[in-house]
C-alpha cells in the first residue's frame, strides 16, 4: 500500500491491536506497538503513536498505561466483559435448538469480542460437541421470518413436523399448513417456542421452532391483539410444563418444606407460601393441566400432593393408574 494511505489507516490498525491483542495481563509498550505496525507495512514514530492513543481515548476507548511489570498500554474495558461473554457462550453451548455448526460459528463470533488471550478461556468445545442438538439448519431462518412477521404485524403459515422412528423430521397431517398469528418467542427447556393465537379455536398455541418448515409470511394482519394486551407470556412458561398446552386451573399444592425451593424455581418468587404445619407448606398456583404436569408432580414423590380441586386429583389418579398398568 502507498505510504500516505498506510498513514491514514494507521489509527484503525492501532484500534484493532488494542481490541484483539491487549488486556490487563497483556499490555503492549509503544516499542511493541510500533513493531506490530511495521509488520503490517505501516511506519510509525513514538510521538504519532502517543497522539493516536490519545485520539482513541477521546473517541471513547478505555486505554490505560500500566506502569508495573508487565508495563505498557492496554484496553481496560470492552463492550462485553469476560464473565458476560462466558454466560453467552454457555447459553449457546447448552442450546438444543442450535446445530453444532451454528454453535461453533456463534462462539467464534463471541470470542472475537475478547482479546486473543481471553478468548482461549471461552473455549469449551468438548462439552458442546457431545450435547443433544437439533439437526435442523433452518432454525436461524425460521426465527428471522417470525421476527419479520412480528414487526410487520402479519400472520404466518408453516408445516409442523414430528420425529419418526426412522429419526426423520416429517410434516404431520400429510403436510397440512398451519395458519396462525405469531405473538412472541419463548426460551424454555433449552428450546425456542413460538407463541401464537389460533383464530379457528380462539386460544393460545405453542410450537417448537426447530420443528417448523416452509414458513411463509401471509398478507393477513395478526389476530388476538385484545387477548395478548393483558397476556403475560412469561407466566405462560411457569405454568406450562414442557410447553405442552392444557386446560388452565388453579390448584392447591401441599409439600414438604424441603421442596419449597423446587416449587419457587418452577412457579417464581411471587407465589404465596403458607405453612400447613411445622414440616409442610401449601400454595395456590396456576397450571396448564397435562400429562407433563402430572409427570412433574410424580417426580417429587410422596412429599408433594395435589390437595385440590378434586377434578385435578381424579385426573392425576387416572394418570398414575395408567402408568402403573404397564408394570403389572
Amino acid at each position: 500500500m502507498p505510504r500516505v494511505f498506510n498513514q491514514k489507516i494507521k489509527i484503525l490498525y492501532l484500534m484493532r491491536i488494542f481490541l484483539e491483542q491487549t488486556d490487563e495481563e497483556h499490555p503492549m509498550s509503544v516499542k511493541e506497538l510500533i513493531s506490530y505496525l511495521n509488520s503490517l507495512g505501516i511506519s510509525a514514530e513514538r510521538k504519532t503513536v502517543y497522539d493516536d492513543i490519545e485520539t482513541l481515548r477521546n473517541f471513547g476507548m478505555d486505554i490505560l498505561n500500566r506502569r508495573e511489570h508487565p508495563a505498557g498500554f492496554y484496553l481496560a474495558s470492552r463492550e462485553f466483559e469476560l464473565p458476560e461473554l462466558r454466560l453467552l457462550v454457555d447459553a449457546v453451548q447448552s442450546s438444543r435448538c442450535i446445530t453444532n455448526g451454528k454453535s461453533r460459528q456463534l462462539i467464534r463470533k463471541l470470542e472475537s469480542l475478547a482479546s486473543v488471550y481471553e478468548s482461549r478461556q471461552l473455549r469449551r468445545q468438548g462439552f458442546a460437541e457431545n450435547s443433544i442438538r437439533t439437526i435442523n439448519e433452518n432454525v436461524y431462518y425460521s426465527i428471522d421470518m417470525i421476527q419479520r412477521a412480528l414487526t410487520e404485524d402479519r400472520q404466518i403459515s408453516f408445516q409442523y413436523c414430528e420425529w419418526t422412528v426412522e429419526k426423520k423430521l416429517c410434516p404431520e397431517n400429510e403436510g397440512e399448513r398451519y395458519s396462525v398469528s405469531p405473538w412472541g418467542l419463548v426460551w424454555q427447556n433449552e428450546e425456542y417456542y413460538l407463541i401464537t393465537y389460533d383464530e379457528k379455536c380462539g386460544r393460545v398455541k405453542q410450537y417448537q421452532v426447530d420443528k417448523l418448515q416452509q414458513i411463509r409470511i401471509e398478507k393477513e394482519v395478526r389476530c388476538g391483539r385484545g387477548f395478548f394486551e393483558n397476556y403475560d407470556i412469561g407466566e405462560l412458561t411457569s405454568r406450562t410444563f414442557g410447553m405442552f398446552g392444557g386446560k388452565e386451573k388453579t390448584i392447591c399444592l401441599e409439600a414438604h418444606n424441603r421442596l419449597v425451593g423446587v416449587v419457587l424455581d418452577r412457579f417464581g418468587r411471587d407465589i404465596m407460601i403458607h405453612r400447613k404445619d411445622p414440616e409442610h407448606f401449601k400454595t395456590l398456583v396456576r397450571v396448564n393441566i397435562s400429562d407433563q404436569f402430572f409427570g412433574w408432580i410424580a417426580s417429587l414423590g410422596p412429599d408433594a400432593v395435589i390437595a385440590s380441586p378434586d377434578e385435578v386429583r381424579d385426573k392425576y389418579r387416572e394418570f398414575l393408574e395408567k402408568s402403573l398398568s404397564n408394570y403389572k
